[in-house]
């Protein structure tokens, strides 16, 4: 323990690593960027090598970048999920759900539509896990796993919610100037998102393949966060691969526009886990989660 660096820099380091950006690390942990870099550099000071490289932009972790950031991020879980396992023995007499599930179905399905699960159930509070691995599970204080898979999972009780689709989406003015101009799908602007905790969705190669179609040349614009790569496409940067349980309301709502005729069912969806004999308050929130998905 004596030659553990101070938590202050391993959670900016977290933040950093995370967010991809001095200016969004340090938003989120509302200090300035000179902080977030001065926190970092007595960081790579204490531990002895580059944790990012600076030569490329936007900056990516090192191979020692990753490897610590993977050890930082599951330390910081087990000890987030730790509290919050103690609130919850704690919180006598009130009425909880806690779910888990990926950052991506947190962002851009549950909580644009938990004000209607509040409407009918104002007694009821949700809290939301997005665990770092990008992998929900039923855990001691998890009540709902909401995740994506082939629904092999063997613990507690899962059923399908519905199945997904992929198909890749951009600013309507991009995709529309990119048509008119004849560019094929290989040659378009692409974002990727690569993290290690992302392995099990499928990418660009992926979707190229699964397509027979040619692969793209060139490398294109890199995140390890796909809330960060949404928003470089909504600023008309490129085209990524979008998720029916990601981007449908955003092309339902013409914020973002889908390449023609390029839908491709990865044979995967999104399936609940709930544990043998779910609470009253659980049973409740997963029947109005089925709703929601019945509706899509």
């Amino acid at each position: 323990m004596d030659h553990l660096p101070p938590l202050r820099l391993l959670v900016t380091f977290e933040a950093l690593s995370r967010h991809g950006s001095m200016r969004d690390a340090a938003a989120r942990l509302n200090v300035t960027q000179p902080a977030v870099s001065q926190a970092l550099k007595a960081l790579e000071d204490h531990v002895g090598v580059a944790l990012f490289d600076r030569r490329v932009r936007p900056a990516r972790l090192t191979d020692a970048g990753e490897m610590l950031s993977r050890a930082v991020r599951e330390g910081l879980g087990r000890i987030s999920a730790t509290l919050e396992d103690i609130r919850a023995l704690h919180a006598i007499g009130e009425r909880q759900v806690t779910v888990a599930c990926t950052v991506g179905m947190a962002t851009y399905w549950l909580m644009p539509r938990l004000p209607i699960f509040y409407a009918h159930h104002p007694d009821i509070t949700v809290n939301v896990q997005a665990p770092a691995t990008d992998l929900p599970v039923l855990s001691p204080g998890i009540d709902v796993a909401l995740r994506y898979g082939n629904g092999g999972w063997r613990e507690g009780r899962t059923e399908t919610l519905f199945a997904e689709e992929i198909c890749p989406v951009g600013a309507p003015a991009l995709v529309e100037r990119l048509l008119a101009e004849g560019c094929p799908l290989a040659q378009a602007p692409l974002i990727h998102v690569r993290t290690p905790h992302n392995t099990h969705w499928a990418g660009w190669e992926d979707y190229f393949q699964a397509r027979g179609l040619q692969r793209p040349r060139g490398g294109g614009q890199i995140f390890n966060n796909y809330v960060q790569a949404a928003q470089a496409v909504y600023d008309g940067r490129g085209l990524m691969l979008g998720w029916r349980s990601i981007t449908g309301q955003a092309e339902r709502d013409g914020a973002l526009k889908p390449w023609p005729d390029a839908a491709l069912d990865p044979g995967c969806g999104y399936y609940v886990t709930t544990p043998g004999t779910p609470s009253r308050d659980t049973a409740a929130f997963v029947d109005w989660v089925r709703r929601e998905a019945a509706d899509l």
